[in-house]
């Protein structure tokens, strides 16, 4: 999968969104952020990976940058850092040593994050116009790995900034459309455990269901037409960012 290359599309397309909305324009899905706000964030998502691409792994968590304030300046300066992300990775093989938050130490895992980082915050932007998300926006295969992502890095994650699990339960989560499931237990004070399961029948708590763009959604929290059968306080209870 190019995550390069949709780091670039999905920038590209939250950038246009940003300017039609306006820099004053409330985010929905991002309480008490304006697009100035969000797009200032995320500039500083994209400088900060940009160095970390290049940071060896025993040198520590780089520095998080400051956007400028000023909206064209906000604008330029992102412009500047996701060209910067781009040109490194695509020049770090990916397999390189790199400091990471989670999973392995190499530069790969920022294209990854990235271009889910990236893809989510584009919706953010769209919302921000005021127009309601197409039914689907992202194709199976990069939703699917979304979900993945969300499960077994961003999800464990939360555990190792601090947060508890508090609920018991077994979670199913299904992109039907992609042909993937994922199983996660909870447990009160426990790691979460992740395993893919072949069989999406399986006894659950509760199974959040759909196309793998909707499951990918609202998993992290943004509009979607996945559905929910089960206790709907499981789902409540995973560790997202």
């Amino acid at each position: 999968m190019d995550f390069v290359a949709q780091i670039e599309t999905q920038a590209s397309l939250m950038r246009s969104a940003a300017v039609k909305a306006g820099p004053d324009a409330p985010v929905p899905t991002c309480p008490e952020w304006t697009v100035r706000k969000l797009v200032r964030h995320m500039a500083e998502v994209h400088a900060w990976a940009a160095q970390a691409v290049v940071t060896e792994p025993a040198a520590g968590r780089p520095e998080w940058p400051k956007a400028p304030q000023d909206w064209d300046e906000a604008l330029a300066w992102w412009d500047n850092g996701t060209s910067l992300l781009l040109e490194r990775l695509r020049s770090t093989p990916p397999n390189s040593p790199a400091w990471t938050f989670q999973g392995p130490s190499q530069a790969g895992f920022w294209a990854r994050r990235q271009a889910h980082e990236t893809s989510i915050h584009r919706l953010d932007a769209e919302l921000a116009t005021g127009h309601e998300l197409p039914s689907l926006v992202f194709d199976p295969e990069f939703a699917a790995d979304g979900i993945d992502e969300m499960l077994t890095i961003m999800m464990p994650r939360q555990l190792v900034l601090g947060r508890v699990i508090e609920v018991t339960g077994r979670v199913l989560v299904h992109a039907a459309d992609a042909g993937r499931t994922w199983e996660a237990w909870l447990a009160p004070g426990e790691p979460l455990v992740v395993t893919g399961v072949l069989d999406s029948a399986v006894d659950a708590d509760v199974t959040l269901a759909g196309t793998a763009d909707a499951v990918y959604r609202a998993l992290w929290g943004r509009p979607s037409h996945a559905i929910v059968t089960g206790d709907e306080s499981l789902l409540a209870g995973l560790p997202r960012p």
